[in-house]
């Protein structure tokens, strides 16, 4: 515990997360009032066309997280970090216990406020959260947010330097994702396996015949968050900091 209360007081000392939970906030929020007051006929608005702003938000959180190790390394505050605590394993897996629960609370309050924001702007909408997959859509987010966080700290932990790790983890979301799907033949295919692509089939609409539901996606997508940092505690444990 004291290890958790270390790595919060660290986190919350910088002004990078600060700014990046009002800007994730900001965007999606935001971006849901937007389609609410942007919206002429209120009975045609649905739910998750409110919450697009979510992978905004998801863009934000990466960075959040993969700035949250990678200033560690370029200040050289790590090896305070490691010398104070020999076992870089829990210090790595407390760091992003830290950051993947203050991606989870940004990810929650950003989704119900987004869901609030469009009931009050367009009251004529239909935006009741029914069902499983009303509740997946909006709540999910949080656990989407939280299991992003854990990919951003292993990637910079592997990396170590901000603009590489950055670079890797928005270039690999906003641009390599979609451009597999343009590979003759196999792109498709390939597609449906990547993490993020994943992460869209557990928030939105899976299709008709998904390579896997929801709920497994979800865990997909945890299972290899789980791959990368364990990647990264065996870089970490093997090379200097």
């Amino acid at each position: 515990m004291t290890l958790l209360a270390t790595e919060r007081m660290k986190l919350f000392s910088t002004r990078s997360p600060w700014f990046c939970g009002v800007l994730a906030l900001g965007m999606v929020i935001g971006f849901a009032g937007l389609v609410a007051l942007a919206e002429d006929d209120p009975t045609t608005l649905g739910l998750r066309s409110t919450l697009f702003g979510w992978q905004f938000g998801l863009m934000v959180v990466l960075v959040m997280g993969a700035l949250a190790i990678t200033t560690e390394y370029r200040f050289g505050t790590i090896r305070t970090a490691f010398q104070a605590v020999p076992n870089r394993t829990a210090v790595l897996l407390a760091k992003a216990g830290v950051v993947a629960a203050l991606a989870g609370v940004i990810g929650e309050v950003a989704a119900f406020g987004a869901w609030g924001t469009a009931k009050v702007l367009a009251p004529g909408a239909d935006l009741a959260i029914a069902g499983e997959a009303g509740w997946r859509s909006v709540a999910g987010i949080g656990l989407v947010f939280a299991v992003a966080a854990v990919i951003a700290v292993a990637v910079g932990a592997l990396v170590r330097q901000s603009a590489g790790a950055i670079s890797i983890l928005l270039i690999w979301t906003m641009l390599l994702e979609n451009l597999v799907g343009i590979i003759p033949r196999v792109g498709d295919d390939i597609q449906d396996w990547l993490p993020f692509m994943a992460v869209n089939r557990f928030l939105g609409d899976p299709g008709p015949d998904p390579v896997m539901g929801p709920w497994p996606s979800l865990a997909y997508f945890a299972a290899i968050a789980a791959a990368l940092l364990a990647a990264a505690l065996v870089v970490v444990n093997k090379r200097d900091a």
